[in-house]
């Protein structure tokens, strides 16, 4: 059943909105090799068309609304858990990164599309916004992880993010690729991605934090 009434109340309104972006998931998540269209996210969110267009101008801005929702997801639980004094492990956070990236079968794909549409499908101011919340997270996080791993000289804990989340994206599109290949063409399949990315995670951090830790020692053995 289509609703037509109009949310008027901002806690209506929020609802609603969460409705739609739950709703587009769900399409994604059943078709992952496909986005689906306004009209039929509005359907499968019990809302009219228009309803639709009064919170995301296009599917393309329906699509990365999606997308911030589950990186903040990931955030709000990163930087909860950098937050607390007990010390942080490398374990933790590739078990996080598992249960809020990897496990979550729409992040990926949501992320890849958005990163692919981002320069000519969302407008500038859109694109722009986005860009700053994201900046925020990522400084936030950034902070935290420098507070854990001392290690790590002040301004490092962003660039490790970024640099994580490309690996990460960069392997899954590997692993996803290669798999409508010829059998044995590839070492690494659909099956294999979370195991080959906990190594390639924890490569990359413990090369970064030895790194750094090698640095501060040069730097103090110096005269």
């Amino acid at each position: 059943m289509v609703i037509r009434q109009r949310a008027v109340l901002a806690e209506d309104k929020q609802e609603r909105h969460h409705a739609i972006l739950d709703a587009a998931e769900r399409l994604l998540a059943r078709s992952p090799a496909r986005v689906a269209n306004v009209a039929e996210v509005a359907d499968e969110a019990g809302l009219a068309k228009g309803t639709v267009y009064l919170y995301f101008p296009s599917k393309e801005e329906l699509l990365l609304a999606a997308h911030e929702r589950q990186a903040d997801e990931f955030f709000s639980a990163l930087t909860a858990r950098l937050a607390q004094d007990a010390p942080v492990t490398l374990d933790e956070l590739v078990t996080l990164t598992q249960e809020h990236i990897v496990a979550r079968a729409t992040f990926l794909p949501l992320a890849t599309r958005c990163l692919g549409m981002m320069a000519t499908e969302v407008p500038v101011e859109t694109a722009g916004a986005f860009h700053t919340r994201m900046h925020e997270r990522l400084q936030a996080a950034g902070a935290g992880l420098e507070r854990h791993y001392p290690e790590l000289a002040a301004g490092e804990g962003v660039p490790l993010l970024r640099r994580s989340f490309a690996l990460i994206v960069g392997l899954w599109q590997l692993s996803f690729a290669h798999s409508r290949d010829e059998p044995g063409t590839c070492g690494m399949g659909p099956a294999d991605f979370p195991d080959e990315l906990a190594q390639a995670l924890r490569a990359l951090w413990e090369g970064t934090i030895g790194r750094s830790r090698a640095q501060a020692g040069a730097a103090e053995a110096r005269p």
